[in-house]
């Protein structure tokens, strides 16, 4: 009986989806070497797939990838880590996941070099500037890579392998987080040294309880979900408190500083909660289930929430950054 699968003449290690009858070549030469392939439920979709990967329809993946029902369709599963890598560049329902926070990597990155060479030594950085550039950049990199890592292995056919990159994928948020605590403390307790190190201390103290967190058995569980969730509000909406004392200390609203600063800090808490609630409540895609298995997903428009709050968040930081440098310290209170 004649295969329903087609492969192109040009001897490539790709090959179309199942072909409807009607398309299919009348005649195949004996020479070539057959390599059938289904993508899920969209079995007449001509998408090129290297060899020995398949994409999965929900109902067939492994339990531990199931965590979003509304997604019914393109996923990875069962790859050795060599075709995780080559499944970077194919169509699945994580390529915009992926390609999002790749892209958000290089922005950082070039951002990093732009700062070094052009704004930093516009407005006379220090010593102490540069090296809290470096650290705020390299978190927000360091974070992308992390999510990159997770969703390029995540489809990996070992279970603890998968789950060893989602540990460092909600390592990496910490990270990330921990790099919009670092400018904003440092820069808005410029004046006053005690209280910019107890802040700095007690932030990284909470970074460094969430990573041992991470140890228990549980925590990576399913069971554990909305506790994770609750952690990562909790650290973040830490920042509350010291934005509250430096509003205090400040002189409370009528201060200049505190009238230009505090808005950008409402509004990176503002893209935050935004992308919690998409993460969370798996909307869109709730109300549209199996029609936005590739595009428009909740996890996708998090993702891309999150880029656009560490890019808020750095601009809001050359803008402090500056605002210190053209603004010197009152009498001795003056940093170091």
């Amino acid at each position: 009986m004649r295969s329903p699968y087609y492969k192109p003449q040009n001897g490539t290690h790709c090959t179309y989806t199942k072909l409807k009858p009607s398309a299919m070549p009348q005649k195949q030469k004996p020479s070539q070497t057959a390599h059938y392939i289904e993508l899920g439920g969209y079995q007449y979709w001509p998408v090129l797939v290297p060899r020995g990967i398949r994409l999965y329809t929900y109902e067939q993946i492994p339990v531990f990838l199931r965590d979003n029902p509304y997604i019914t369709d393109g996923y990875r599963a069962y790859l050795p880590s060599r075709l995780c890598i080559k499944s970077l560049f194919i169509v699945s329902n994580e390529s915009v996941n992926m390609w999002t926070h790749v892209l958000g990597f290089l922005l950082f990155f070039c951002l990093g070099v732009y700062n070094m060479v052009s704004v930093l030594p516009s407005v006379g950085a220090s010593r102490e500037d540069y090296v809290i550039y470096s650290i705020t950049l390299f978190c927000f990199e360091l974070s992308m890579l992390c999510s990159v890592g997770f969703h390029v292995f995540c489809c990996h056919r070992s279970e603890k392998t998968s789950r060893r990159w989602m540990a460092l994928d909600y390592a990496g948020l910490s990270i990330g987080i921990l790099g919009c605590y670092v400018p904003g403390v440092f820069y808005t307790f410029y004046c006053n040294n005690y209280w910019r190190q107890v802040y700095l201390v007690a932030v990284l103290a909470m970074i460094l309880a969430v990573f041992f967190a991470q140890i228990h058995p549980l925590y990576l569980s399913k069971q554990w979900k909305q506790l994770r969730s609750l952690i990562f509000c909790l650290v973040a909406g830490y920042g509350l408190v010291p934005t509250a004392h430096w509003i205090w200390l400040s002189g409370g609203f009528s201060s200049e500083l505190v009238q230009v600063f505090v808005p950008r800090v409402l509004g990176m808490y503002s893209l935050a909660a935004l992308a919690l609630v998409f993460y969370i409540s798996k909307v869109p895609e709730r109300y549209f289930p199996g029609q936005l298995n590739y595009v428009g997903s909740s996890h996708q428009l998090w993702h891309l929430l999150l880029v656009l709050m560490f890019y808020w968040w750095h601009q809001s930081s050359c803008f402090i950054m500056a605002y210190r440098h053209s603004q010197p310290c009152p009498d001795a209170a003056a940093p170091g």
